[in-house]
């Protein structure tokens, strides 16, 4: 997703426009189905990120494409400059923002990730970020690989919801909240409510291994990938300095599980993260220098966390290797 906002002194997150679901009952205008689409991401982004993990451990690689936008981009959207000639191998665009126009001739609104887009015709979908992974989990059961794990489990999806709920107000869009205040109150209540929050979860999963049950659920995936992103552009770039990631020991050992989990930490490319937000973001990084640290070997450490219990993936199985095209640039 691109950050964007409104004029206030406070961060106010745009809406996503492009909101329809794709859908197992015919309920909406785009059915699920086999090859029709393709998800566009970039590695840079966390919204983006949930709906690859996500896609990764269903297995639904063989039938639903994924499209992956470099990350830098300009005024004119996310573009493929990492693809050859500049352009989706898939869709043919230079900038996904052509999708969406496809969709909409006289869309004006954000061009964000994720996207899925039809392929035949080109246009977007959907840009639902918050309902996308959950449909993936619940609406594209009939192409889940053998033991993809239940993500989404209907006796706890009034705990899950509540907590990403919390998640996303403080923490997800906290950070952001932090980075893109325009004054000193709006920076100081974020930066307050972030890690009061980041308090409370740490509380939380002192005494257990996943956020919700005994297993991975979707409440892990989304407070997952901005935990991964803090070290190296939250807590410098946007400010949310009171401690880092790997000073706060609960979380960074609950993080560092995750990471060594097949299905996240296979996901993440930290040199495609700096370089979107410290070359992107020129109203707070005018120079454009992106960052040689933090270290990262720490994330390959041992976490302990195996001594809380759970089953990470329930009663499933780790997904496989990602594709060779997919694959990410090891920790080295």
């Amino acid at each position: 997703m691109t950050a964007t906002q409104s004029s206030n002194e406070a961060f106010e997150r745009e809406p996503v426009s492009l909101t329809e679901r794709i859908t197992a009952d015919g309920s909406s205008r785009w059915p699920v189905e086999p090859g029709r689409y393709r998800l566009v991401v970039a590695r840079a982004c966390p919204w983006a990120n949930r709906s690859v993990i996500v896609r990764r451990l269903l297995g639904l690689e063989p039938v639903l494409s994924m499209g992956i936008a470099g990350p830098l981009h300009d005024e004119r959207s996310w573009r493929f400059h990492l693809d050859p000639d500049n352009r989706d191998p898939v869709l043919g665009v230079e900038y996904l923002g052509e999708a969406y126009r496809k969709a909409d001739p006289g869309y004006d609104g954000g061009v964000t990730v994720p996207a899925v887009v039809e392929i035949a015709s080109g246009k977007v979908a959907t840009n639902g970020f918050q309902q996308l992974t959950l449909d993936l989990s619940t609406q594209w059961t009939a192409y889940h690989r053998d033991g993809a794990p239940d993500l989404y489990p209907e006796e706890h999806r009034a705990e899950i919801d509540e907590i990403n709920q919390a998640v996303y107000e403080d923490v997800n869009n906290g950070v952001y909240k932090c980075g893109f205040a325009k004054g000193q109150a709006s920076y100081d209540h974020a930066y307050r409510a972030l890690f009061d929050r980041l308090d409370a979860l740490s509380e939380r999963l002192a005494t257990r291994r996943f956020l919700v049950g005994d297993t991975i659920t979707e409440a892990d995936v989304r407070l997952w990938v901005t935990l991964v992103r803090f070290d190296a552009v939250y807590h410098g770039h946007f400010k949310c300095n009171r401690q880092k990631l790997a000073e706060m020991p609960v979380l960074w050992a609950y993080s560092r599980d995750l990471f060594q989990t097949p299905g996240f930490g296979d996901t993440i490319d930290f040199e495609q993260i700096k370089q979107h937000y410290y070359g992107v973001h020129t109203d707070i990084n005018p120079s454009g220098i992106v960052p040689l640290g933090p270290d990262l070997r720490g994330w390959l450490t041992p976490h302990g966390r195996e001594a809380l219990g759970g089953r990470p993936f329930g009663n499933g199985t780790p997904p496989g290797p990602p594709p060779e095209a997919e694959r990410v640039p090891p920790i080295s």
